[in-house]
């Protein structure tokens, strides 16, 4: 998990390895040159030699900056937000911002997740996409996953067909949660953080699930940009959006991949900037279930 954190030590490491191939390849070059040679060496091979070893490069300034970009790193990612269990809004922890909103999109990707992950990253803001494991059946769709990731923002599980939870039997739902990890994990290579019930609907099995797999579950404080009153009317769902009775502080915002939300989305963003709000970093949230064994 914790995808930003994983590609950046990554980074460094095959920076490393491609320092220790480099000296690997000089070193075989070198053995190459004495086998074939079969005359003793002269005194002047003897001081070519000698300044061939003067120049040898060190090894430990790589290490030195592996130590340090791992812990940048760290700092990166510093836990400043955790789920309320009960409104599912996103609080502080300790001195961290508290006039902050989440933003999340579900039931991606669809023709409008990438588009509206590219606005956000513009903005420098990183958002979780809910995905549904049908969507990510072609390799289009896949790629378009990776990119919405390696724009900086975290993937959240959002079922495979996006059924009503509690009917489904207990290996219907392990399918619709657990087999979407295996299905995003094997496109992007990190197991999701964050659960999403279809309609809000979990289970007290579905919650054992997640539990199991270190996940963190989480509804919305509000968003209704899937009523027929704001279809095609993007204006409206702004506006309602920006006044809704329930923005406030830790507010977690649900959107969904739609035309008039992708037409709306950076009026939002302008409109939450001006009255103050910041935006979490979904990556900076605190993951309760993670197994530290």
């Amino acid at each position: 998990m914790r995808k930003p954190k994983r590609m950046l030590a990554l980074g460094a490491a095959s920076a490393l390895l491609l320092a220790a191939c480099a000296d690997d390849t000089e070193q075989a070059g070198n053995e190459n040159v004495e086998a074939e040679g079969t005359e003793e060496p002269t005194s002047e091979d003897e001081d070519e030699a000698a300044d061939d070893e003067e120049v040898e490069l060190p090894e430990e300034d790589d290490e030195d900056e592996t130590e340090d970009d791992e812990e940048d790193i760290e700092e990166d990612v510093e836990i400043r937000y955790e789920v309320n269990p009960t409104m599912y809004s996103i609080d502080p922890i300790d001195d961290a911002p508290e006039d902050v909103v989440l933003i999340t999109i579900d039931d991606g990707p669809k023709e409008y997740s990438l588009e509206m992950a590219e606005l956000l990253h513009e903005h420098d803001i990183q958002a979780i996409f809910f995905v549904n494991g049908m969507r990510l059946t072609e390799s289009e769709e896949q790629e378009e996953l990776l990119q919405i990731e390696e724009l900086g923002h975290a993937i959240g599980n959002h079922t495979y067909g996006h059924p009503s939870l509690p009917d489904l039997s207990e290996e219907e739902q392990r399918e619709e949660i657990v087999g979407v990890n295996d299905q995003i994990e094997e496109i992007t290579g990190e197991r999701p953080d964050f659960f999403r019930a279809p309609f809000g609907q979990n289970t007290d099995y579905s919650w054992q699930l997640l539990e199991e797999e270190g996940m963190v579950g989480m509804n919305w404080t509000f968003g209704f940009d899937w009523e027929a009153d704001y279809i095609g009317n993007a204006e409206k769902f702004a506006e309602d959006t920006l006044n809704a009775p329930e923005l406030g502080a830790g507010a977690n915002i649900l959107m969904h991949d739609l035309e008039h939300t992708n037409d709306a989305l950076e009026d939002i963003i302008i409109g939450l900037e001006e009255q103050g709000y910041g935006f979490v970093n979904p990556h900076e949230i605190k993951i309760e279930n993670i197994d530290e064994d």
